[in-house]
């Protein structure tokens, strides 16, 4: 029998075997290649930080509402993966044994789904790329939400997976200049090779005051991709009079560095959140949607034009998976994405 891992409470990892449920009719049956683990939700899943440790998001009111953090467990973890299809339903259409797929997955060496719920792997897209599809699928939603204009000045604040796909795009969209803001040499570095034109480090001088004195007034837009508060008032700091700052960053703690009674108030500044799953639509639907920021991303990704070279730090065994959470928690600077491989697990 196949293993998994899931996790029994914070920090719990337990592998345990399983079962290979029967398939229907539209389900096919994948076998993981690799799958990518991501430093926002998915570590506060692991942590316990996140609000669905104890609360459940309600989807008629969309609201969180209390619920014993006993009942989440066990909890499966994953978030995009690439596989090949060993089996398929009676009346799948789309694909057949021996594809190659990609799509949120679970870590596990086996997962069935919908058909419709996997896209088929690009010719000459590698599985590791691949593997930012997710990341750059809230990027560029994120750089979608900023309104973005040709010429408009953009700062980026988070140099992770997502921070570095979205300079890329912001550049892509016309930026007349980007500035990139992380404490990490080693992220600032990378961001200058995917065409930031200044970076800065926030834990050496004042970030939001030296991007003003560097654009005369500040960014049109700031796009916060770190999940810290901290980060965000800066971004908010850094951004002109009327402009836009987008999060898409997780935020799992309060807010004590937030202050919005300083610049966010007396700039006027418009916040966004941004957000394209839990029910979210693209904020130009119907002309955008989920299927169509994909299938742009893929393009992206086959041409060329989005690099993923230098965003997967780290590659584990699938068995030594609690190996790679202790390494996302405890040592997060040395990390921007990591990938578990499947040979021989299923």
């Amino acid at each position: 029998m196949p293993i998994e891992y899931v996790l029994t409470g914070p920090y719990r990892i337990e592998y345990r075997s399983y079962e290979e449920p029967p398939l229907g009719p539209h389900e096919v049956r994948v076998r993981t290649i690799v799958s990518g683990m991501k430093r926002g939700t998915e570590l506060n899943l692991y942590r316990g930080t996140a609000p669905m440790h104890s609360q459940r998001f309600d989807l008629t009111y969309r609201v969180f509402l209390p619920e014993p953090s006993e009942r989440r467990y066990p909890m499966w973890l994953g978030s995009w993966g690439v596989g090949e299809i060993v089996e398929i339903g009676s009346a799948v259409i789309r694909f057949r044994p021996g594809d190659r797929v990609h799509g949120p997955m679970r870590h596990r060496p086996t997962n069935v789904f919908p058909e419709d719920r996997l896209r088929p792997l690009p010719p000459g897209l590698d599985p590791l790329a691949a593997l930012c599809t997710d990341p750059a699928e809230f990027a560029l939603t994120a750089v979608h939400d900023a309104g973005l204009r040709v010429g408009d000045r953009v700062a980026v604040f988070g140099l992770g997976a997502i921070g570095l796909l979205v300079v890329q795009l912001v550049r892509l969209a016309g930026a007349r200049q980007v500035i990139a803001v992380d404490p990490v040499a080693r992220r600032r570095a990378l961001a200058g090779t995917f065409g930031a034109d200044v970076t800065l480090d926030p834990t050496a001088e004042d970030a939001g005051l030296a991007i003003k004195k560097l654009t005369g007034k500040g960014v049109d837009v700031a796009i916060e991709a770190s999940g810290v508060t901290a980060a965000l008032h800066q971004a908010i700091r850094a951004t002109h009079l009327g402009g836009e700052v987008v999060t898409l960053g997780y935020y799992p703690d309060g807010a004590p560095d937030l202050r919005l009674g300083e610049e966010w108030h007396h700039n006027r500044i418009t916040l966004h959140s941004s957000m394209i799953v839990w029910g979210c639509p693209h904020r130009a639907y119907p002309r955008w949607d989920e299927a169509r920021v994909l299938e742009t991303v893929e393009e992206l990704l086959c041409q060329g034009r989005l690099r993923t070279d230098g965003l997967i730090t780290h590659h584990f065994p699938y068995r030594e998976a609690p190996a790679a959470y202790q390494l996302l928690d405890t040592r997060p600077d040395e990390v921007i994405k990591v990938a578990l491989h499947y040979e021989g697990e299923a």
